[in-house]
């Protein structure tokens, strides 16, 4: 997009989350991106003369123990926090391994949310968006907060019937929006999450041709065959997929805690998509 426009000096880049330890120069136009999550601070110092930038330094800071906070925001963060501290405290879980986002096809966190949504809606496909936002959650306690940190908007559990060739469908187009040749043409975020399927693609192929198979139940999956699928926001499953699409009463927050307390010892191991 930089190389397509004139005129703009700095560009704070954020969306996807990634840090960047040395600016990048795009034409004359400097890139700095300084992670997420509030790990980490850009400090970025120019030098302007005759209304241009002829000099500049740029450090990305850790946020650590060694950086004091300031005592007034503190305070401030503090009473707005004070009626959601109780959520950090309800344990509904444990997990032996860290729950993330940070991987591209399939993340643990996502299928720890995707094995509580297809149990809540009685189905064994589902889908989610590949989101990036959510800090890990680290091996340990899995509490309320947790969470909502993974889904804050808590959406409704949602159902919908969807035939084999919509599902491909579906998925060509997740794919040409994550991996398209043409920058323009992404959309941003990871590949869309599943589970219950099995999907083997290259991703070099053109739109349309990426995906070679795809198999439920250890069968190749049947474009004329209808089957009934889970899934959380629009983003999942979009409206012009679909019919028969039924909204349950069970959000995704408690489907979540159910999942995790009727498992055994009330943890979670399974990371498998």
């Amino acid at each position: 997009m930089l190389k397509q426009t004139s005129g703009i000096d700095v560009c704070l880049s954020s969306h996807t989350h990634n840090r960047l330890y040395e600016p990048v120069k795009v034409n004359d136009t400097i890139v700095i991106q300084c992670g997420c999550h509030g790990s980490f601070v850009g400090h970025l110092k120019l030098s302007i003369s005759g209304n241009k930038i002829t000099h500049h330094e740029y450090e990305l800071i850790e946020v650590n123990e060694q950086i004091a906070s300031d005592k007034p925001m503190e305070q401030m963060i503090n009473e707005i926090m004070l009626s959601y501290r109780s959520l950090q405290k309800q344990v509904v879980g444990k997990t032996h391994t860290a729950l993330h986002r940070y991987s591209t096809f399939s993340s643990s966190m996502d299928n720890l949310l995707l094995k509580a949504i297809s149990k809540a809606a009685g189905v064994d496909i589902a889908f989610s968006n590949g989101w990036r936002y959510g800090a890990p959650i680290d091996k340990g306690d899995i509490t309320v907060w947790d969470l909502y940190n993974m889904v804050p908007m808590n959406p409704v559990v949602t159902t919908v019937d969807m035939t084999g060739q919509e599902i491909l469908d579906m998925l060509e187009e997740n794919l040409e929006r994550t991996f398209s040749a043409n920058p323009m043409q992404q959309m941003g975020g990871y590949c869309k999450r599943y589970l219950g399927l099995h999907i083997n693609f290259h991703i070099e192929n053109p739109y349309g041709y990426r995906i070679e198979e795809i198999y439920h139940q250890g069968e190749h999956l049947k474009k004329e065959k209808v089957y009934r699928v889970a899934y959380i926001t629009e983003q999942g499953v979009s409206d012009k997929y679909g019919s028969n699409r039924t909204h349950l009463e069970v959000r995704t927050v408690q489907a979540l805690i159910s999942y995790l307390s009727e498992s055994t010892d009330r943890s979670y191991t399974d990371f498998s998509g």
